[in-house]
């Protein structure tokens, strides 16, 4: 399903984009996404298809705002209802809790459901209307790290099943991980879609790739021209050599992967002096989901690198190298 609206107010936005599956909309606090759904969804004055021109109740659209908005009055069963027409509305919104893997809470009221029980009562309620198109606002928001990955995993099935095309707004990296498609929305405009893999391994610029939660994107200037070039790196007051196509005295944000930085014990000499760049930093240990890192403060700022071995015994500073190949530069906008 192609989107293409466009707002006025309270804030100018533009965004045309396809929504395939279960796809994330990603983008900071502030740039706009909320108010997208809520456009799309006919709560927001705005220009664009589909379902342009037509009022709320007309438009074939399932909308979970953030929070849920559940009636606090009202049991999980008569939530569902709500969105029903016809007769025998309770056997049906048991069916579709039945769907969601809540029909044996039917008669709790929101306050005696768990976040993520809520969410399930909600998206329950969104597909009882047989949308064409499902709007989900910061899906995770209510959701503590412990769970958000079952509920998600939940969540993302449940759409599938379904078979509607959703649209879920966030600013959460993690559900961009696990999306069908990601669109990435930055400056109150969309700046990258594609699959996620692909957005991951290229984004379009240093915003997009913090977005992502990329570590080590930071800011700086070329000096020189191609061939012989600098990166000068305010906040870790050094000069790394680089290898861009860019022109020099461009003002960049720029990358490296933690597993392309080179770590040596302070005693030895690192491999390529000669053409790389040491920095003495003092070492932070952090445990991640995919191995140990350790936090490298240069200057003001600070590094993330993969922790080898050795490593884990060391105190003190360390020497490091960025390999020109390995350090990735956008033009800043």
């Amino acid at each position: 399903m192609r989107i293409d609206y466009r707002i006025e107010h309270p804030v100018a936005l533009s965004a045309s984009f396809e929504v395939e599956g279960f796809t994330v909309l990603l983008g900071a606090s502030g740039e706009g996404k909320s108010l997208l759904l809520r456009a799309i969804a006919g709560l927001l004055p705005a220009r664009g298809e589909p379902f342009g021109g037509l009022p709320p109740q007309q438009r074939a659209v399932g909308y979970l705002p953030q929070g849920h908005a559940l009636f606090p009055h009202l049991n999980a069963w008569q939530n569902v209802a709500f969105a029903l027409r016809g007769a025998d509305r309770r056997r049906q919104a048991v069916a579709w809790l039945e769907r969601v893997g809540l029909a044996a809470l039917a008669e709790r009221r929101p306050a005696q459901l768990s976040g993520g029980q809520q969410q399930r009562v909600a998206l329950a309620r969104a597909l009882a209307r047989r949308p064409q198109l499902l709007l989900l606002d910061e899906p995770t928001s209510a959701l503590d790290p412990a769970t958000r990955d079952d509920v998600l995993a939940e969540l993302i099935a449940e759409v599938h099943a379904a078979g509607i095309p959703a649209l879920a707004a966030s600013h959460d990296p993690a559900l961009a991980a696990v999306a069908d498609r990601l669109v990435v929305m930055h400056g109150r405009r969309i700046v990258q879609a594609g699959a996620p893999w692909e957005v991951h391994a290229r984004p379009a610029n240093g915003a997009v790739a913090r977005l992502l939660g990329h570590r080590n994107v930071h800011g700086g200037r070329l000096v020189g021209e191609p061939g012989a070039q600098r990166l000068f790196w305010p906040e870790g007051n050094v000069a790394l050599p680089v290898e861009t196509g860019l022109p020099g005295d461009t003002a960049v944000d720029w990358h490296i992967a933690p597993e392309a930085i080179e770590l040596h014990e302070a005693g030895g000499a690192a491999a390529g002096d000669a053409d790389g760049v040491v920095v003495a930093a003092t070492e932070v240990r952090q445990a991640g989901a995919h191995g140990s890192y350790l936090g490298l403060r240069c200057g003001q700022a600070r590094l993330w690198a993969r922790s080898p071995p050795w490593s884990l015994d060391m105190a003190g500073t360390i020497r490091l190298r960025l390999p020109p190949t390995a350090i990735r530069c956008w033009p800043r906008d």
